[in-house]
């Protein structure tokens, strides 16, 4: 049952034409039958995702699997869009109000949800921290992809918030040496927060079992292809939208038998997909994000009402900001 019976108004963010935003208002009936309303506190913006988003380069040919939850609109403008909120259940199904959730939301105030889509907080994870969920939800399915184990040489390409979160997770298997990979010097801090290593693309130690490519740059996959061992694995997590990319596919990456092989968060890992429903693999995600260490990846928090006017230097190239968390009031 809902706490109101009236009609509320809510604010969403919507990219609106190419390279611009704006947060309109929309009317929330109700909660209806299991369903809950949930008031938001922490987002996140994806700032790979989105930043393609922002700039109208989703391929004509990925409008419908580019689809987010709860996505309004069509591509490639107008549309509300974004996948990170944490917030608090107001009213709706009874046993959950005043429960503190995650859920693959756009970037919006207040809504109304399915229950089943309202993923409860672990008591040891902080809400601000949880708006990497999803991140963390795409770093668990890349490794489940990859498949490493204790002991391998592992070297991640691209010091984003994905890849580092692959770095981090790789980094907890026994024995294995890890490197997080990056053009940015400054990364190295936080690689050391993680508890991994870091090296520039030109001293990074190559023979490696495993290596993943994260940095959405054609450049850095050749520099993953590089550092690939014999008949290792270069996994491909990156997504150019619609960029044209360059693999250096010749010299000897066929004699050394490498294996390009890509993955993707929407559907489960193959390995795990007879088992797992995207909630559990999405309440798993959320688990292991009860490290402190993890708060590295997080800039400061900005306010929902001036996303329009600083998402454009959020999503910059050049910002350096790993994950910019929103907050609601």
């Amino acid at each position: 049952m809902a706490i109101s019976r009236t009609n509320e108004v809510a604010q969403a963010l919507w990219y609106s034409a190419c390279g611009q935003a704006e947060i309109r208002q929309e009317t929330l009936a109700p909660p209806g039958a299991d369903e809950v309303r949930v008031r938001a506190l922490h987002g996140a913006l994806s700032r790979g995702t989105e930043a393609l988003v922002f700039a109208g380069r989703v391929p004509e040919s990925e409008f419908e699997r580019m689809r987010a939850p709860f996505m309004a609109g069509h591509f490639p403008f107008p549309v509300k869009y974004g996948y990170a909120t944490v917030g608090r259940i107001e009213g709706g199904t009874e046993g959950l109000r005043g429960r503190t959730v995650f859920t693959l939301h756009p970037h919006q105030d207040l809504f109304n949800i399915p229950a089943s889509a309202a993923i409860l907080l672990p008591e040891s994870l902080p809400p601000q921290r949880a708006v990497l969920a999803a991140n963390m939800e795409t770093a668990l399915n890349a490794v489940w992809d990859a498949a490493p184990g204790p002991a391998d040489r592992i070297a991640i390409v691209g010091a984003g918030v994905v890849g580092s979160l692959v770095a981090y997770l790789c980094g907890r298997l026994p024995g294995a040496e890890v490197t997080l990979v990056d053009v940015n010097p400054a990364r190295a801090e936080l690689a050391r927060a993680l508890g991994v290593s870091f090296a520039g693309p030109e001293t990074a130690k190559g023979d490696c079992d495993l290596v993943v490519h994260a940095s959405g740059n054609g450049s850095g996959l050749g520099t993953a292809l590089a550092l690939a061992g014999e008949e290792a694995i270069v996994l491909e997590m990156s997504w150019y939208g619609d960029a044209p990319v360059t693999a250096p596919l010749g010299g000897a990456f066929h004699s050394r038998r490498l294996r390009l092989v890509s993955s993707q968060v929407g559907r489960i890992a193959p390995s795990h997909r007879p088992r797992w429903t995207h909630a559990r693999r999405l309440a798993a995600a959320l688990a292991l994000l009860a490290d402190a260490r993890l708060d590295a990846l997080l800039a400061p928090a900005i306010a929902f009402v001036d996303l329009p006017r600083r998402l454009p230097d959020i999503l910059d190239a050049g910002s350096g900001i790993l994950c910019q968390p929103i907050t609601y009031s």
